[in-house]
């Protein structure tokens, strides 16, 4: 039998002749224009995770969507995975993506509410009617639920909602270029002292009422939260006053249930009733700092919200950056709400920094509250908190 011989083949080293390695890594490269705009539109912001969302917001403002070009340039400065980037801004869905070979989107986008009391109230018809009648104009859409369900049927033309909108009315706004909020009238900081506001707050940092008494006139109060699930405050805040400092505060503004408003309605016409009684929270538990996650499409809320936090820092009630603002981005709306419910808590987790939130292990403790529970404490206050 011939004897068999073994041919020894040599591999070639893919840097090697034909082979050549590629010139760039894997992956999107950052494109040096894209990144100059991107640092242009952040400033001096800091390029902490914590404000991802506010720089997705600042960039779709200033440019009306969000490139690849961006986001590659956002994930660079920011030092974060591309991927995280994309999940986030691909989860809201006021954010618009547009890849290298999609256009931009139309200047004006339209979002019409189809939640339960404007689909009552006629969104259906007016959807339609809009969408035949405004054309290449505007880009028209179903939304959920824009809590103005007091004036149905509630349509966005960009950030300026139409209360009982009428497709004339929204063709005109279209037509005006009319995408800013309009403020409501609301009783500001002046008139809010003028009627005895931050008594409490002043009574709890001067000593007068303690922290024990405070949360004793809560448990006696009954107040609960006003999320859902009803837990006591007085409860809850000496769970959380009893962690290891430092802690941080959290006021959840972006309620999104069919039919409800009620954080809206106290933010637009009183708000210094909330941040009263988050900072007297905040005081109570012994939390440095206070974040208020707005929705987006509240955005008269929080130009008011923004307005009035800074009257209180001048007025030295609060000191500079203890009360942040963090602005939401429209939960997905093919997204069933019990989802949607759940997920936007994780909104505003990553909305303030993580490690206050995520891991119950580190050094952080917090806690998350709906706005409107926070408005009783003045009110309750001056009508007559037990006294200790």
């Amino acid at each position: 039998m011939a004897e068999r011989k073994h041919e020894i083949v040599r591999l070639t080293h893919p840097g090697h002749g034909r082979f050549h390695a590629t010139p760039t890594p894997k992956g999107r490269q950052v494109d040096s224009r894209a990144l100059d705009e991107v640092c242009a539109v952040l400033d001096d912001a800091p390029r902490r995770r914590d404000l991802l969302i506010e720089h997705l917001h600042r960039i779709q403002d200033k440019y009306g969507c969000l490139t690849a070009a961006h986001l590659t340039a956002l994930a660079h400065e920011m030092r974060l995975a591309l991927a995280e980037i994309y999940e986030t801004a691909s989860f809201y869905a006021h954010f618009d993506i547009v890849m290298e070979e999609a256009g931009a989107p139309p200047v004006v986008t339209v979002r019409v509410c189809d939640s339960i009391a404007c689909a009552i109230a006629g969104a259906d018809a007016l959807h339609a009617a809009l969408a035949r009648t405004l054309g290449e104009s505007a880009r028209v859409l179903r939304a959920p639920c824009m809590g103005a369900c007091d004036h149905a049927p509630a349509v966005a033309v960009g950030h300026n909602t139409l209360d009982s909108a009428t497709a004339a009315a929204v063709a005109d706004a279209v037509a005006k270029r009319a995408t800013h909020p309009t403020l409501p009238p609301y009783r500001a900081l002046d008139a809010y002292l003028t009627d005895g506001g931050y008594a409490l707050l002043k009574a709890v940092r001067s000593g007068a009422r303690t922290p024990e008494s405070v949360m004793d006139a809560l448990d006696q109060s009954g107040l609960r939260g006003l999320g859902g699930a009803g837990f006591p405050s007085g409860r809850k805040w000496r769970l959380v006053r009893a962690q290891p400092a430092p802690r941080m505060f959290a006021i959840n503004a972006d309620e999104g249930e069919p039919g409800t408003f009620k954080d809206r309605w106290f933010l637009e016409t009183d708000p210094h009733r909330v941040l009263e009684g988050m900072l007297v929270a905040a005081e109570v538990v012994g939390a440095a700092e206070s974040y208020i996650y707005v929705r987006d499409e509240y955005p008269a809320a929080r130009e008011i919200l923004l307005r009035e936090i800074a009257a209180l820092e001048q007025a030295g009630l609060i000191a500079p950056g203890a009360v942040h603002v963090r602005r939401g981005a429209g939960a997905r709306a093919d997204l069933h709400h019990h989802h949607r419910h759940h997920l936007h808590v994780g909104a505003v987790v990553r909305a303030v920094p993580d490690e206050d939130i995520h891991q119950p292990h580190t050094r952080f403790r917090s806690r998350i509250s709906r706005a409107r529970a926070y408005c009783w404490l003045p009110l309750g206050s001056h009508q007559g908190f037990p006294q200790s």
